[in-house]
């Protein structure tokens, strides 16, 4: 019953901006901690950015300073900004909610390049 949708991936040239969205299906969307992890090809899956139901967020090193993280509970929907897009951030990402066993979304590709 429980469907994450995410949407604004991409194709982006170096240094520029792209949001993300993740739109979730279900009750209960408020209380829960949602995060975004990235998988470039090759790699393994990792953090990107995380936010508790009280509005506290996280990021990996590797985005700190660049990514901004957000949720509108009352649109069930969680957002990923990502300015000074580098080519290593080029990745499928994905929208994870947590509870129970968790919730994954089927991703969205975002490409950096010239």
């Amino acid at each position: 019953q429980v469907r994450l949708v995410e949407s604004g991936g991409g194709l982006v040239q170096p240094g520029g901006s792209l949001r993300l969205s993740c739109a979730a299906s279900g009750s209960f969307f408020s209380i829960y901690t949602m995060a975004w992890y990235r998988q470039a090809p090759g790699k393994q899956r990792e953090l990107v950015a995380r936010i508790r139901s009280d509005g506290t967020t996280n990021y990996a090193d590797s985005v700190k300073g660049r990514f901004t993280m957000s949720r509108d509970n009352a649109k069930n929907t969680v957002y990923l900004k990502m300015n000074s897009l580098k080519p290593e951030d080029t990745a499928v990402y994905y929208c994870f909610r947590e509870g129970g066993s968790g919730f994954w979304g089927q991703g969205t590709q975002v490409t950096v390049a010239s």
